[in-house]
């Protein structure tokens, strides 16, 4: 099969990441971050849910709302989908991006009491209680992400770890073209 360049470079560093650096072999996990990275590759899927007003969610705070049938959610497909992005943005900052957090969860900011390690396995841990229909066969993962999110976090930042060295890498090869 072919993969666009981008997705192979991240299925390779997740790969790494989780296999050799976790020895957490698990191709479902590996599949689901390979295509959240490419996912959130554009800013647009990072913040994808929108308000009734049509304005980008950037708070899980405010996702919050979306998420309860009680609340803002039209309907419990509604809920599910917005839970599985609370666990998809809480584990992309964490992991790949531990240092902004702090910066999301700001005093003048509605996340400042949410924990977003907590927030994002709750998330995952309802997105995997609809385990009926088209849902079935994607229940467990969202089990194991809920329940491994923090290795999965460790993982992330591995792969970023790993990306940063293949830029410094890069840069040094153009280094000595250059001067030789």
């Amino acid at each position: 099969m072919n993969r666009h360049p981008l997705e192979q470079l991240f299925r390779d560093l997740v790969e790494r990441a989780f296999v050799l650096s976790l020895r957490w072999d698990d191709r479902q996990v590996i599949d689901y971050l390979t295509r959240l990275l490419m996912q959130f590759t554009h800013r647009d899927a990072l913040y994808a849910l929108r308000d009734v007003n049509g304005r980008p969610l950037e708070e899980v705070a405010e996702m919050l709302y979306y998420a309860d049938v009680r609340l803002g959610a039209q309907s419990f497909y509604q809920e599910r989908e917005v839970h599985k992005h609370i666990g998809d943005y809480t584990l992309f900052w964490t992991g790949l991006f531990p240092e902004a957090v702090p910066k999301l969860r700001a005093s003048l900011r509605k996340d400042h009491l949410v924990d977003y390690v907590r927030q994002g396995k709750q998330s995952y841990y309802l997105v995997s209680l609809f385990d009926i229909g088209e849902w079935r066969e994607e229940a467990p993962l969202f089990r194991k992400l809920s329940e491994q999110f923090e290795v999965c976090q460790q993982g992330l930042y591995a792969v970023r770890q790993y990306w940063q060295e293949m830029e410094r890498e890069s840069f040094r090869q153009l280094e000595r073209r250059l001067i030789w």
